[in-house]
């Protein structure tokens, strides 16, 4: 009898205790909204921290990521290879020009004279986007081949011998086989022995550093592939600021703000004395707090510089990008980590397991 009384009177004080909280629901989430934020709130040294990374983002947007100011195509290439302009001298041999020849004579993709309609249909960016060397992507493989061979591809796929003309200047003189510039590039590369392989290495080299000299010129070079596909789109698109040198920039802002946050979230963590599941969530989200107030301040004062200054070449797109993913994701997990810590601490107080 004793003993069912005992337990009658543990679960009328239990009932009660559940009750009374029920009761004070509103007060208890209250209470543990403000333990949240008292844990999240940032001190002396997530402070200094967040200044550290305010000051980082700040110092890369001015110093490593600026937009480039374009060059016109002849001191792109005096600053490129330290000369204005390579003189055409070809010896004419169908897909099989020597190394000497490779290496003395200008990128073949570049000729234009006697075309005739082959490279028409450019609009704002002529043959950077009709001639496929000048392809980022494509350019690697078709403009290396052009560069072994002699020749030139156009973005129909559609091949040309390139001659030395009476003026020096390289000019169309026939159509040549894409099919055979690709191979004779391969055969050169797999059965052509030391030469062979010289001249596909050199006609890689050669490429790449005529693309790296394209890049930051006024027209620049086209998004990849988009000229194969419809070259007046990517013509249009570039005169709309859609081109290499601006993707490259805005890329590299994206990437040098997500590394500097990275920095900084390994740096802040090493100060964290969290033992539980809990506390490590609470830490973190004082982490990214750090990692958005600061890249809010950066952005908004990058903003307020190129609006004060108009001076666009310092607008730092790719880090506002940034900032907004970070607003975004960072939100949501604080959110989720203050729905859990509130609500799981409450329903541990029902259980009777919060302390």
């Amino acid at each position: 009898m004793d003993e069912n009384y005992l337990r009658l009177r543990s679960g009328s004080n239990e009932t009660t205790r559940v009750i009374g909280i029920l009761q004070n629901t509103q007060e208890i989430l209250d209470d543990l909204d403000r333990q949240f934020c008292e844990q999240t709130g940032l001190n002396g040294t997530d402070i200094a921290i967040l200044f550290l990374a305010i000051g980082l983002q700040i110092a890369r947007q001015y110093l490593l990521t600026k937009f480039p100011i374009r060059l016109d195509d002849q001191v792109a290439a005096q600053t490129t290879f330290g000369h204005l302009e390579e003189h055409s001298n070809r010896h004419h041999r169908l897909y099989n020009p020597s190394l000497e020849e490779i290496i003395s004579n200008p990128v073949p993709f570049d000729a234009n004279v006697k075309a005739n309609g082959a490279l028409s249909g450019g609009g704002y960016m002529g043959h950077r986007v009709t001639a496929i060397g000048h392809d980022p992507l494509l350019g690697l493989i078709f403009g290396t081949a052009n560069i072994a061979t002699s020749t030139l591809t156009n973005a129909h796929f559609d091949s040309f011998h390139i001659y030395t003309g009476t003026l020096g200047r390289d000019e169309f003189r026939q159509h040549a086989r894409t099919d055979l510039v690709l191979s004779c590039t391969m055969n050169k590369l797999l059965s052509g022995g030391i030469e062979g392989k010289q001249i596909v290495a050199v006609s890689l080299m050669k490429e790449i550093i005529h693309l790296r000299s394209d890049v930051n010129t006024l027209h620049s070079l086209p998004l990849p592939v988009v000229s194969v596909v419809n070259p007046q789109l990517a013509s249009n698109l570039a005169a709309y600021g859609l081109d290499m040198a601006n993707v490259l920039t805005v890329a590299k802002q994206a990437t040098y703000a997500t590394m500097i946050n990275a920095l900084i979230a390994m740096f802040h963590g090493m100060f964290s004395d969290a033992t539980t599941a809990m506390e490590e969530k609470l830490y973190e989200v004082k982490t990214r707090k750090i990692l958005s107030y600061s890249n809010i301040v950066a952005s908004s004062s990058n903003l307020a510089i190129v609006a004060i200054t108009k001076d666009f070449h310092k607008l730092d797109l790719g880090g506002l990008a940034v900032t907004i993913y970070r607003l975004i994701t960072d939100r949501k997990f604080i959110r989720q980590v203050k729905e859990e810590f509130i609500f799981g601490s409450y329903k541990d107080m029902i259980m009777n397991d919060y302390i």
